[in-house]
């Protein structure tokens, strides 16, 4: 886990899976302890494609995956198994 200005993020698979409604995200109880998430995480793609989501924990969601929209997904141009960096928002 790498610390950026004090904010701890760790590169994780994003997958479209139906049942995720736009904006939202989904992710395993133990990474959002463990990334200090509260409720948005960041998404990075390569530097470059950036969103942010609001976060429901569902411990269904495999640890080292973030499961989203698929639709918002495609719209933003992050395919299904794309590799993210996933942080709290930096303020």
């Amino acid at each position: 886990m790498k610390l950026l200005s004090g904010v701890p993020e760790k590169r994780l698979r994003i997958r479209r899976v139906d049942g995720v409604e736009n904006g939202m995200a989904k992710m395993n109880s133990a990474m959002v302890k463990q990334l200090q998430i509260s409720d948005k995480i960041e998404v990075v793609i390569a530097g470059k494609r950036k969103c942010i989501l609001t976060v429901l924990v569902d411990d269904n969601v495999p640890e080292r995956e973030v499961w989203a929209n698929p639709t918002q997904m495609a719209s933003l141009g992050i395919a299904d198994n794309s590799i993210a960096t996933i942080r709290r928002p930096i303020r």
